[in-house]
């Protein structure tokens, strides 16, 4: 039975990780933040990515669709910073991460996927005033260590 606990280990298990297997857990970091995007798109497009056997002709137009919501998201954001906009537009960020296509994203896309789901947990500790971010991490290890055990 594996158990993540920091930062080392993570980044090693995800590492080590396929293409296939780090879209899925990187759909599961996206499913964990998805109440912080009101886009609907979005949990449409993180439902093809958790999914198996799924086309690349699927994959292709969900990224699409992540890309195009990613844009608006951050288009909502505008010049006051609306924070709460703004963690909308890391969990579309994190979508993206998790449909691009293996190889195109520095550190892999699961990392990535992690990082902009921290993003949009720093976005709303700014709202809130609580400490998410560093909850989030401590998440990710437990969804990770959830999905190597199942």
């Amino acid at each position: 039975m594996t158990q993540i606990t920091n930062e080392t280990e993570f980044r090693r298990v995800l590492d080590g990780l396929d293409a296939e297997r780090q879209r899925a857990v990187a759909a599961q970091f996206v499913k964990h933040i998805l109440p912080l995007c009101d886009d609907e798109r979005i949990a449409r497009v993180t439902d093809v990515a958790a999914s198996e056997d799924v086309s690349e002709d699927r994959l292709a137009e969900a990224l699409r669709t992540a890309k195009a919501t990613m844009t608006d998201c951050h288009a909502r954001c505008g010049a006051e910073g609306d924070w709460k906009a703004q963690a909308g537009y890391f969990v579309a960020r994190a979508a993206v991460a998790a449909l691009t296509p293996a190889g195109q994203l520095p550190g892999g896309l699961a990392w990535q996927a992690a990082m902009s789901s921290r993003m949009a947990k720093t976005c709303e500790s700014i709202v809130t005033g609580e400490d998410l971010a560093g909850r989030e991490s401590t998440e990710q290890y437990r969804i990770l260590t959830d999905y190597l055990n199942s």
